[in-house]
């Protein structure tokens, strides 16, 4: 028998097409195993994964100011660097904050909804300013001390 390539689509059904009993099957229990989807839970994961990227920026700025204070104030972009890290690592706390009040609030009460909305905005917001001083934080450059340059050759 050959299949009629015209009436599937990419997933195996025609347009209008039912799925067969076993694949409805699947889907029934699927949903009866899981339940409709959880908005809370997916927003929760969503701001804990956002916040583990928070911590991972948070570490390499640390480390990167770190690395500015061991030049001293000989390195050329001594001032601007510690100023732009500073600026990113006090708009990261600033984020870490948001989430933790984004995650308190529940989805699911549609008068929390504007204020929900207005804080994510607001979070997604200053990621994008972070991103933007990172860039230059990176666009400065952040050396090794000469000191310990010279020591490793």
């Amino acid at each position: 028998m050959e299949p009629d390539s015209e009436t599937h689509e990419l997933n195996g059904l025609a347009d209008g097409a039912q799925p067969a009993a076993a694949e409805r099957n699947r889907m029934s229990q699927w949903f009866q195993r899981n339940g409709p989807m959880n908005i809370n839970h997916y927003a929760n994961k969503k701001s804990a994964a956002e916040s583990m990227l928070d911590i991972a920026l948070l570490m390499a700025n640390a480390s990167q100011l770190k690395a500015v204070m061991e030049q001293g104030p000989s390195f050329s972009f001594y001032v601007p660097l510690i100023v732009l890290i500073s600026v990113s690592l006090t708009l990261q706390v600033v984020v870490g904050v948001l989430l933790i009040f984004l995650v308190k609030y529940d989805l699911n009460n549609p008068a929390k909804h504007s204020k929900l909305d207005f804080l994510n905005n607001l979070a997604t917001g200053l990621v994008f300013i972070i991103v933007v001083v990172n860039i230059f934080i990176t666009a400065f450059g952040v050396q090794k001390p000469a000191a310990e340059s010279a020591s490793r050759q």
